[in-house]
């Protein structure tokens, strides 16, 4: 090789070496893994099923890290156990279940069969207890999703407000503000109604409406979303061990509820856990929301307390669901 050649490679070498570990190093710390977002769930899972495939969509998203949890209304013994079993035959059996205020139900708890084949949990903190002490090791840190009657979550208020507003937030399903329950989409919207959870208990929403938490509220208004044929068939004939234990828990609601009504679910409760993963599926309004005696939510004027979502995206909450538990 003649000298004026070796001379040149000497020169562009080591600059050419630089640059490559530049763009290496450029290529390995461009795009950081996104932080986990720290959750607790509180769910009364076990009597309608669309907490069960809220649970699902949790599981099968990696941007969440799920501290516990909590069961709420009704036999909340029962519904530990079934999520006992659900989080330990899907491989998720570490993350804790805390019990909550058990409490007189009139719906029927349709998926007892298989919740009673859970085993029954080891002592615990109870479900107020756990979430507060949860709240004290990751103040500012936790989104509290909220799926059901908000019992623990008025018991954890008023046992200690100071701590319970270190939330970073609380994201529920609840309330009706413009639109009321309706069974298809294509008949006309009924005036806003009583809904389910906030009409369990009044005072817990109450409370929860005054604590200054920052709130994002899923109504009726977005929620009303059903799982048709199409989607379910995929979703039961996937062969995931959490699928099949989807298809049948949704096979004894079905039971319980047929013939008198539709086999569709309404996944009311999964829309909360889809906002958390993709927020453009459920944009929100900032309005205040006061809870009245008989458990309506009423939009009224004044400073807002809420964020909320009274339209949903449902072709991109769709995707989302189904993209995930077809993981």
């Amino acid at each position: 090789m003649p000298a004026w050649t070796r001379n040149i490679l000497n020169a562009i070498l080591p600059a050419a070496a630089v640059t490559l570990a530049l763009l290496f190093a450029q290529s390995t710390h461009a795009a950081p893994a996104a932080a986990t977002e720290q959750l607790i769930v509180d769910t009364d899972i076990g009597d309608d099923i669309d907490d069960a495939f809220a649970v699902a969509l949790l599981l099968n998203s990696p941007e969440f890290e799920i501290l516990g949890f909590t069961t709420a209304w009704g036999d909340t013994g029962l519904r530990a156990q079934l999520l006992e079993r659900l989080l330990r035959e899907t491989g998720h059996g570490k993350i804790p279940v805390a019990r909550g205020i058990a409490t007189t139900s009139m719906t029927p708890f349709t998926q007892a069969r298989w919740a009673q084949r859970g085993s029954l949990l080891a002592q615990t903190a109870p479900a107020a207890d756990f979430l507060l002490q949860q709240i004290r090791l990751h103040p500012g840190q936790i989104t509290l999703i909220a799926l059901g009657p908000l019992t623990n979550i008025g018991a954890a208020i008023a046992r200690d407000p100071a701590t319970f507003r270190q939330l970073k937030r609380v994201v529920l399903m609840g309330g009706s503000v413009r639109v009321g329950y309706r069974k298809s989409e294509y008949v006309a919207s009924r005036p806003p109604d009583k809904e389910y959870n906030i009409a369990a208990d009044t005072p817990a929403a109450q409370k929860l409406f005054a604590s200054g938490v920052p709130i994002v509220m899923m109504p009726l208004d977005s929620t009303q979303v059903r799982l048709d044929a199409v989607e379910r068939n995929a979703l039961f004939g996937h062969g995931s061990t959490l699928t099949d234990a989807l298809t049948l828990l949704y096979h004894q609601w079905t039971d319980c509820y047929q013939p008198w009504s539709s086999d569709t679910p309404t996944l009311f409760d999964v829309v909360p856990v889809a906002y958390l993963a993709d927020q453009r599926i459920c944009p929100t309004t900032a309005l205040r929301i006061a809870v009245d005696q008989e458990g309506y939510t009423r939009e009224e004027a004044g400073a807002a307390n809420a964020e909320v979502c009274l339209a949903l995206d449902k072709p991109r909450f769709l995707d989302l669901f189904m993209q995930r538990l077809l993981q």
